[in-house]
Formats: C-alpha cells, structure tokens, sequence
C-alpha cells in the first residue's frame, strides 16, 4: 500500500480544506511504502480538535498565562494572558507571598495594556503587564484579572542581583503534536528539574498551520500548564512562527507571536519583537532571529552588529546564545551558511559559551573546527516534539555525539566556574553531557560526559517503524515540507 502526504502550507481556508489538500494538493508530495500496521498510525488523529468542536476558544477565564523576563528581571517581568474581548482592563493583583491564604488583603494592582486578535477560536484579547519594582531574590504571589473574575494565584520568585547557582531548562522544536508527544517531554523535564528558574525554546514552538493555528497554541499553553506563569519563559522564534503571503514571499513573524511573547525591549530596530537579551542571575541569555537572517543579508549583519554591542558590554558570569537554525548543521540537505558567516566569528571573538538551536529534528553538538574553537562556544542541536530527521553522513563524523528518532530535554546547571549540560531522552534517560570549567582569566576546559551507549538511530528499536524518519510522519498532520 502506499500513502502519499501532500506540503500544505499556511493558507488553507479550513480544516476540510487541509484535510483535502492532503489528499488533493499538487504541491511537493513524499512517497512511503508502509504496512497495515502503519496505514493504522497513519490515521492517529492525536490530539487534534474535530472540525465541529471549538476546544480552544477565549474565555471570560483568563488562559494562556505566561511569565517573562524584563532585561533585569530582578527588578521586572511581564505577565501576559487571554481572555475573550470583552475583557477590556488589563490587571494584575501582586504581593510578596505568604503562608496566609489571604493574598488579596495585602496585593497591589498593576495595570497594562491588550492586543486584539481574531482567530477561528473566536475574538480575543491578548493582555500584558509589565510589572516593575520587583525585589531580588522575593517570592511574589500574582493573579490576573477575567470577565468578572480572576485566574488562580500564581507564584515565583525574582533572580538574585548577583550571580548564584541554578537550572535552566532547554527545547527544541515542539512544533506538533504538541499536547500528545511534546507535552510528555515538558512534564518529564520539570519533574527531573522541579527548581529550574528558567526554560529556554530555540524556536519551532508550534508548527503554525492555517486554521488550526490557534489549537496548536492552545496545545502549547496546554503541554506547559501552570509552568507557563511561575518559570521564566524565554523564547526564541524559528521559521514556523513566520508566514509569508500572496503578494511577498519574504515571511513575516505572525501575529501570535507578537501578542504572547511581551520580550524585553532591546533588540535592533526592526526586529525588538524576536531579537532581545535577558540578565539572569549571572548569565546574559542572548535571543537571534535567524529565520530573517536566513532571508536577509541585511538583517543577518545588523543582528551581528548589534549582538557585538551586547556581548562587548557583557559583565555577566555565562553567556548563553538561542536561535532556531543551526551554525552546524546536523539533519541531511541543510546548511545555513550565513549564520556562520555573519555570527560565528563575533561567538569566537567573545567566547560565547554555548549556543542553543533547533529546526533540524535531530540531536548534535560540536564545537567548531577554527583556530578560536577551543575558546568559542559548543554548539548544541535538540529537539522535544514527535518530528524526526535523519543524521547526515558529515555530522556522523562532526558531532561529538547525535541522535535521531529521540525525544529530549536539556538541563543546564551554572555555578561560578562550571557550566554542566545534560541532555536526557523524554524517559528521563542521560544522553548527552558535558562540563565547561571556566578559569579566573576566563580560559576554558571542556570535559564531555556522554554515556557509553551507542547514537540512537532510526528504526534501531524493534517497535519504531523503518519510516519514521522522513520529512512528514504519521505523527504530524499535514505534513511539513523539505524545508520546515
């Protein structure tokens, strides 16, 4: 038998017309041969919402409750929710938390501003507050207002205003399936890391599908739970969070991301909605929109001009940099050479100490074969959602270690002189680790700490099926093109 998946792409009108132009499209189509067994998978509908029914419509509840960093989030962040649009006050009750239930009788409002945006879910408003005079090292308690009501009270404690140890968390690519696979990945990485302060995204949250878009948003929010507004979220886009349209093929971020994502206002001009750096307790978290440097020459040298100034002004202990597309890439077919061009030589010249990415639906690390590498960065490749590539030949002999066909989540554990990454399977096994021991003169070891297993390759186990990892699987509905 044999199942033909059509590219669909981000302006079907509906979700019966994505379900045609599955079969239908005569976009880029991919062939597999595949068993009864896997005809059967085929059809696994997830977690997908029935055309009929409207999961994840706006509410007189606020949802989608998130926390984000201020460039010294010691003193603010940014809480942004939804509601439905009628909810025309953006509110937020804080207090310095306390073991007494009475929270409301001590709380202050804060008040901010809200973005309207219509979707098939229905008319919502996207609210932000940007809270201000926060003390370091301070447990704070916080609710945000609804229709009449309030949401639950949320918790979470500011950074330090000096460098202290502590647990970052990191993902790759959740992109589908997000609250039937990915969310496994997000649950398992906090109950692994439950005192993690900060959770780090290289782009790809969602895979951004016309019509159901906002489903798969509501999947995200969904999959992260009450995480969303007491951890310290810190995203970087990718190419699934842009859209081009009829009459431009350069793409454009889209609209949810602008809404949701309240990030530090610090970026260069033009891009201050993906491109921004936070302060977090010793460690200056770098965000890169490498999807517009891919698509643009110019922005690929103004993000490398204005990544200079960050890095050359920097007091922070650790520097950590995130973007969605790889330096080095580890998937078969793909290769960024402007990203190494414009960015690599300002990572080496600073000594960055790890960069974060995403986009190839793989796993790898290495460090770069230049005459600055043994003081540059190591450069990691992860993925957390379903979406499986293979490993290319040239990155079998590159990396240091990779993976394909492997759910992971990464922790990142600082102290004054040690960085240690780990990167665990989605079961909570150890994958992948290293440590680098930073000198007073800021000089460098790095120390790998990978296990002894064999890479995990595609179709190794006996119940992972020998087509699972070509472009579009039976985990992702409408397929995603060579390119995603």
């Amino acid at each position: 038998m044999v199942i033909i998946m059509s590219c669909s792409h981000l302006r079907q009108p509906s979700r019966l017309a994505l379900s045609l132009a599955l079969l239908f499209s005569p976009a880029l189509t991919y062939t597999a041969t595949v068993n009864a067994d896997e005809a059967a998978s085929v059809r696994e509908a997830n977690t997908l919402v029935p055309s009929q029914v409207t999961r994840y419509a706006p509410t007189a509840f606020p949802d989608r409750i998130v926390l984000l960093p201020g460039e010294h989030p010691e003193h603010s962040q940014t809480i942004s929710w939804r509601t439905h649009a009628k909810v025309e006050e953006s509110v937020v009750q804080i207090t310095e938390a306390g073991a007494s239930p009475g929270l409301h009788l001590h709380a202050h409002e804060q008040r901010g501003s809200y973005t309207a945006h219509s979707t098939p879910n229905g008319d919502a408003h996207h609210h932000r507050v940007h809270l201000t005079e926060l003390k370091p090292d301070t447990l704070y308690a916080y609710r945000v207002k609804g229709d009449d009501t309030w949401s639950e009270w949320l918790q979470f404690r500011t950074p330090k205003a000096e460098f202290s140890p502590y647990t970052a968390l990191y993902f790759g690519d959740g992109q589908n399936a997000l609250l039937s696979h990915y969310a496994r990945t997000v649950r398992e990485a906090f109950r692994h890391a439950p005192q993690a302060k900060v959770m780090l995204y290289a782009g790809d949250l969602v895979n951004s599908r016309y019509g159901i878009h906002d489903d798969e948003w509501g999947e995200w929010f969904q999959a992260l739970s009450w995480m969303g507004g007491s951890v310290t979220q810190i995203p970087s886009s990718g190419n699934h969070e842009f859209s081009s349209d009829d009459n431009d093929e350069t793409r454009h971020i889209l609209p949810h991301w602008k809404a949701q994502f309240a990030l530090p206002d610090n970026g260069p001009e033009g891009l201050t909605a993906t491109v921004y750096y936070t302060d977090y307790q010793g460690v200056r978290y770098i965000a890169l929109d490498s999807t517009e440097a891919m698509q643009s020459p110019e922005k690929a040298r103004q993000q490398a001009e204005w990544l200079e100034h960050v890095l050359a002004n920097n007091p922070q202990q650790w520097t950590i940099v995130i973007h969605h597309h790889p330096l080095h890439s580890v998937s078969r077919g793909r290769d960024n050479p402007p990203l190494r061009e414009h960015w690599q030589p300002i990572y080496e010249k600073y000594n960055v100490d790890v960069v974060l990415q995403g986009h190839d639906h793989t796993y790898g690390r290495t460090r770069a074969a230049t005459d600055a590498a043994a003081q540059g960065p190591m450069y990691t490749v992860t993925v957390a959602g379903p979406k499986m590539y293979l490993v290319s030949d040239q990155a079998k002999q590159q990396m240091a270690r990779y993976a394909e066909d492997t759910q992971l989540y990464q922790t990142l554990d600082f102290t004054e002189q040690q960085l240690t990454y780990r990167s665990y399977t989605a079961t909570g096994e150890l994958y992948d680790g290293f440590t680098i021991h930073k000198n007073a003169d800021g000089s460098k070891q790095v120390t790998d700490e990978q296990p002894t297993t064999a890479p995990r390759l595609c179709g190794d186990h006996p119940r992972t099926k020998a087509s699972r990892c070509w472009n579009g699987t039976d985990l992702i509905y409408a397929p995603a093109g060579s390119n995603d």
